[in-house]
């Protein structure tokens, strides 16, 4: 397993992930899109595996999807970092453009794909999912 590092945009925050990712996923939602200016690629890590070294601010509404979320990102510079849900709490979503090394994971899905703008570039090789998926599964220790 490789450790996995990132930062913000000044580097005020930064952190390391000591899990493989539980999921992959680029994701269409509106908010997303209001984050972004488009979909954002985004790693499901368990929330335990992840050390953050630096203050955040947080900014919460409840999503599409009915759950409530709580977006973490930069008080200095504004990077978007972190996300994390009501319905699962156990997991963070983290902003793969954050990460030291972005080549480092591969989506595998499109999530909430009937909100994707008309031009959005939407991987054929990757599943299609148009709303909320199901909840990643924590994969068991060997």
């Amino acid at each position: 397993m490789e450790i996995k590092q990132g930062s913000c945009l000044c580097g005020a925050v930064k952190y390391q992930i000591s899990a493989e990712p539980i999921a992959t996923r680029i994701c269409w939602c509106r908010d997303c899109q209001h984050l972004a200016a488009n979909g954002t690629v985004n790693i499901v890590v368990p929330s335990i595996n992840l050390d953050i070294d630096g203050k955040l601010n947080v900014f919460a509404k409840t999503a599409d999807s009915g759950n409530f979320i709580e977006r973490r990102f930069c008080p200095d510079c504004g990077t978007h970092l972190f996300a994390n849900s009501s319905a699962r709490p156990q997991f963070t979503v983290v902003r793969v453009g954050t990460l030291e090394n972005p080549s480092s994971v591969k989506p595998t899905a499109n999530i909430w794909t009937s909100s994707a703008p008309v031009w959005a570039c939407l991987n054929p090789e990757l599943e299609q999912i148009p709303h909320q998926p199901t909840a990643p599964q924590v994969p068991p220790k060997n």
